[in-house]
């Protein structure tokens, strides 16, 4: 079956042409183009980018399918664009063996909506005492490209070090939760004066940025490369240029909600806010967007994490870290870059698609809009405002931070492989 793209604005440039996808791939560019029985999609009006990567995602399953399963979570995906996510070593058991990495590839090549690329544990148990068994991993069916222990730190010099010596005659990436343990203990919210006049307990930027600077060290040393997860900081970006600067083999991602909202959103107490890194100050932000348009920082990454109703409605510091972000991704980019000026579609390929991509090696995702090349694409409306309902998102939990928020741009169609996924807001099941 092939599908003709009508009347579509590749990367929102020049005029509109038509896209044939044939087999999987890309046959075809141009005006006026004619394929006997393919279906018909018009797309007058609306953007044509490569499907966004996700490195950042947390899917739950095994162990906390109350709140997601790589189902529902790829479903999320697909909606919100995205023909390719990394699903979070913290599940339950955790991912750090062959037998875990290699379920959730299978398991999510069985859903099929979107590709999900299993990351390893960098230690045992995400215990950051014992380097997990990443070779094995990394071998697998699931073939681990990237390993993290997010949600925890790798604090220990010692062990992070030998990971990234390891990581290097493997081919694969390090990526840090940045977090220095002993500064952020019973911490629930940025350390300033918000904080301090609601009664919450403060998480400095330097437990971010100290951890940014060490790692940074010690990947110059063992001469590999190191990711920076969700980076919150000004003073974060400042040691990226720094360590760029140096010839460092270093990336970093921002998450969405990090570019759009900062810490004064605490004054209702309202736990949906409770993320890790927290919400930081608008001068961060301001940061965090100019260094995401000038490459210091490299793509975006939703840090996806859904969480059960319970865990979300008690008080503050009760409450389990994070929120959904993968069908309100593109919209808070549009939201905070394109209308900003900050950055045009093709420079939204490129921090959605193309550098998550390259970061993490994939060759058949992530690749330029052209004839011979995986159709793995997103529609998008640019000109729909759409308001968000969280129990109309695909996820199982509903704690998103923009509930009721009125957001630009709309993800019309998502291709996998030049199958459609999603459209119109639904789910196209295989």
């Amino acid at each position: 079956m092939s599908i003709l793209i009508k009347n579509a604005k590749v990367y929102g440039e020049g005029d509109p042409v038509d896209v044939l996808l044939a087999d999987g791939e890309i046959r075809a560019i141009g005006a006026g183009l004619q394929a006997g029985d393919a279906e018909v999609i018009d797309a007058s009006g609306q953007i044509l980018l490569p499907g966004f990567i996700d490195l950042h995602t947390h899917l739950r399953e095994p162990g906390r399918e109350d709140t997601e399963t790589i189902e529902t979570g790829s479903a999320a995906a697909a909606l919100g664009g995205y023909t390719a996510v990394f699903a979070m070593a913290n599940t339950s058991p955790v991912a750090d063996s062959v037998v875990i990495t290699d379920h959730v590839w299978r398991r999510g090549q069985e859903v099929g909506l979107v590709d999900v690329y299993p990351v390893g544990a960098v230690t045992v148990g995400l215990e950051g005492k014992q380097l997990a068994e990443m070779g094995t991993m990394a071998a697998g069916v699931g073939a681990v490209r990237m390993f993290s222990d997010d949600g925890m730190c790798v604090y220990d010099p010692l062990i992070m070090r030998r990971a990234l010596e390891y990581s290097n005659s493997l081919g694969v990436l390090i990526a840090q939760h940045a977090e220095e343990p002993r500064l952020t203990k019973g911490a629930v919210a940025h350390e300033g004066p918000n904080a301090a006049r609601l009664g919450l307990a403060g998480w400095p930027r330097a437990a971010e940025e100290s951890i940014v600077a060490r790692d940074a060290l010690l990947a110059r040393d063992a001469g590999a490369r190191v990711h920076i997860c969700h980076a919150s900081t000004a003073g974060t970006v400042e040691l990226l240029k720094w360590a760029k600067a140096q010839g460092i083999s270093i990336t970093a991602e921002v998450t969405p909600h990090h570019l759009l909202l900062d810490d004064s959103r605490l004054e209702t107490y309202d736990a949906v806010n409770r993320v890790n890194p927290p919400l930081r100050e608008s001068s961060d932000v301001a940061a965090l967007r100019q260094a995401l348009a000038e490459g210091v920082i490299d793509c975006v990454a939703t840090d996806h994490a859904p969480h059960a109703e319970q865990d979300k409605c008690c008080e503050f510091a009760a409450a389990r870290p994070g929120m959904l972000g993968l069908e309100t991704a593109l919209s808070i980019i549009v939201e905070t870059m394109v209308k900003t000026g900050l950055l045009d579609w093709r420079g939204v390929a490129q921090v959605m698609s193309e550098n998550p991509a390259r970061i993490v090696g994939l060759d058949d995702q992530g690749r330029p809009i052209a004839v011979g090349e995986p159709a793995n694409l997103v529609l998008i409306d640019p000109d729909t405002e759409w308001t968000v309902e969280a129990k109309e998102l695909a996820s199982i939990a509903h704690n998103t931070p923009y509930q009721s928020m009125t957001l630009p741009a709309k993800v019309t169609t998502t291709f996998l492989r030049g199958k459609v996924t999603a459209r119109d807001g639904k789910v196209v099941a295989g």
